[in-house]
C-alpha cells in the first residue's frame, strides 16, 4: 500500500514528487491535480480533508507571490492537517532542477559555471533554465527546450519530456540529495516528506 498521495501543478512536478518520495525510501500512489496552479488551489481544501485519514503531499510553485512565505501558506491553507505536507518550490520547480548544477550541466550540455549557485534566489528559474539551454553544445537540447520565435511560448516543444527524463534518469540525471544542499526550499520539502514516510497514519 502506498505511503503517500500527492497533488501537483503538472507532469514535471509529478516526476519531481515521485522522485523525492522514492529518494527517501517511500512509496506514492495517485497524484492529483496536473491542471495548473489555480485548479490545484481550488481543490486544496478537499485534499487537506483527505489527509485526515492518510498522508498527502501538495507541491506548488511560489511564482511571483509578494507575501512572505509563512503568510502565504497561512492564507492558502490556514488549518493544515498534521498529515499534510504542503511545500513550495521557490520560485518554480526549475530552481530545484538547477540546484544539482553538475548533473544539469552534463545532461544538457551547458557550462556549470553559468548555473546559479543559489537558484532559490532567481526571479524566474524557468527562464534561466531556457536561457542556459540556448547556449547548449547539443543541438537537440536547443531545439527541444528553447521556444521557436513565432510560437509565442515560453519553452520549446520537447521541454516537458526532457525535464522528466532528466528527473528520472538514475545514472546521469537529477540527484535530490545534492540539489537540496543548494536549495533551502527543496531541503525543507525532502524533510517534510521523510517525516510523513517515517510516521505513517495507522
Amino acid at each position: 500500500m502506498p505511503d503517500l498521495t500527492g497533488a501537483v501543478e503538472g507532469p514535471v512536478d509529478e516526476a519531481v514528487l515521485r522522485r523525492l518520495v522514492q529518494d527517501v525510501g517511500g512509496n506514492i500512489g495517485k497524484v492529483y491535480g496536473l491542471r495548473g496552479k489555480d485548479r490545484l488551489l481550488q481543490q486544496i481544501g478537499a485534499y487537506n480533508h483527505a489527509a485526515r485519514w492518510s498522508p498527502w503531499v501538495i507541491l506548488t510553485d511560489f511564482d511571483r507571490e509578494t507575501q512572505c512565505i509563512p503568510l502565504y501558506l497561512r492564507q492558502v491553507l490556514p488549518d493544515p492537517s498534521p498529515s499534510l505536507c504542503f511545500r513550495l518550490a521557490i520560485r518554480s520547480i526549475e530552481s530545484w532542477l538547477l540546484a544539482d548544477g553538475g548533473r544539469f550541466a552534463a545532461f544538457f550540455g551547458v557550462s556549470e559555471a553559468r548555473i546559479p549557485r543559489v537558484p532559490d534566489e532567481l526571479p524566474n528559474p524557468k527562464e534561466t533554465l531556457v536561457n542556459l539551454a540556448r547556449r547548449s553544445r547539443r543541438r537537440e537540447v536547443r531545439e527541444n527546450l528553447v521556444p521557436r520565435p513565432e510560437s509565442g511560448r515560453t519553452v520549446g516543444p520537447g521541454y516537458t519530456a526532457w525535464m522528466i527524463e532528466y528527473i528520472q534518469d538514475p545514472t546521469n540525471g537529477w540527484r535530490p540529495d545534492v540539489a537540496s544542499e543548494f536549495s533551502d526550499s527543496l531541503a525543507r520539502c525532502r524533510a517534510c516528506i521523510r517525516r510523513l514516510t517515517s510516521n505513517p497514519i495507522t
